[in-house]
């Protein structure tokens, strides 16, 4: 399995001097099988740089095959996907999961930022590329680009965001964990499960606690949210995610700092930790 970052930032797209070693796009994760297929991580901005790299293999030719898992639809989790190049080629074939009560709700979402006030596009069935979506429930399982996926929801605010962990051949596994608004106990015992042992927990830290405690409403976590789960969780390499757009390169640099010591605090201190940025691979 190999994780490749798109796009790290939440809310909004950061650009600038402040933010380019960590890059300024939002919420997108490439993660590539060991059969070579491609599952999506979310739709930011971060898709549209990835976008062009896939249109450099098959789906240049419009021979291309992948599967988008969305954690939920904030703009800044499928803002991307109207620019996301492959999406317009013919022949290409997308299957889109995301949490909803229904796959008609899910697609009429995604319908809505195509309304021609926001895009010039119109309609996903002007898109080119045949799509399919489907709504994920609770602590549903399936399978995409031959790994297993699970769902788990996590609170967000006033709404929800799917966490996802993905198996393959029952020996590796990734968890991605964004937009996680947890209560003071923390992750649900399910979620806790469902971040069990994994080799890698994408998890949101896009707060320092003082900033967090100011912003509950947000639904977010901090690093010191993200450090004990991956410690309760027993995880072995925990990848921060999601910062603030207003967090410049050398706050991030001292988020990590912090989330080290807030690790080993927690009992974590076998627990790998490192700073996603855009262009960063994890191979497993």
């Amino acid at each position: 399995m190999e994780i490749t970052f798109w796009g790290v930032r939440g809310s909004i797209p950061a650009p600038g001097p402040e933010t380019n070693r960590f890059g300024g796009n939002t919420s997108c994760v490439g993660v590539r099988s060991a059969r070579g297929e491609l599952v999506i991580l979310d739709a930011g901005t971060g898709i549209v740089n990835l976008g062009k790299k896939m249109m450099t293999q098959e789906f240049g030719q419009g021979r291309g095959e992948a599967t988008i898992l969305l954690s939920h639809a904030h703009w800044d989790h499928i803002q991307g996907f109207p620019f996301f190049v492959p999406v317009l080629i013919p022949g290409n074939r997308f299957t889109v999961y995301g949490p909803s009560r229904s796959s008609g709700m899910l697609e009429g979402i995604l319908e809505g930022q195509m309304n021609p006030h926001f895009s010039p596009l119109y309609t996903l069935k002007n898109m080119g590329a045949a799509l399919e979506i489907h709504a994920v429930g609770e602590g549903q399982t399936f399978e995409a680009g031959g790994l297993k996926v699970t769902g788990r929801l996590n609170p967000h605010g006033t709404t929800k965001a799917l966490a996802y962990r993905l198996e393959e051949k029952g020996r590796r596994s990734l968890v991605y964990a964004s937009d996680c608004g947890y209560t003071q106990n923390g992750p649900t015992t399910e979620v806790l499960e469902l971040y069990r042992g994994a080799d890698v927990l994408v998890h949101d830290c896009t707060y320092t606690p003082e900033d967090r405690a100011e912003r509950l409403g947000r639904g977010f976590s901090s690093i010191l949210e993200a450090a004990q789960a991956a410690a309760r969780a027993e995880v072995k390499h925990l990848v921060m995610f999601h910062y603030d757009q207003d967090y410049s390169d050398e706050q991030v640099d001292a988020l990590m700092t912090r989330c080290r010591q807030m690790l080993d605090e927690a009992g974590g201190k076998h627990i790998k930790l490192t700073a996603a940025a855009e262009g960063l691979t994890i191979r497993l």
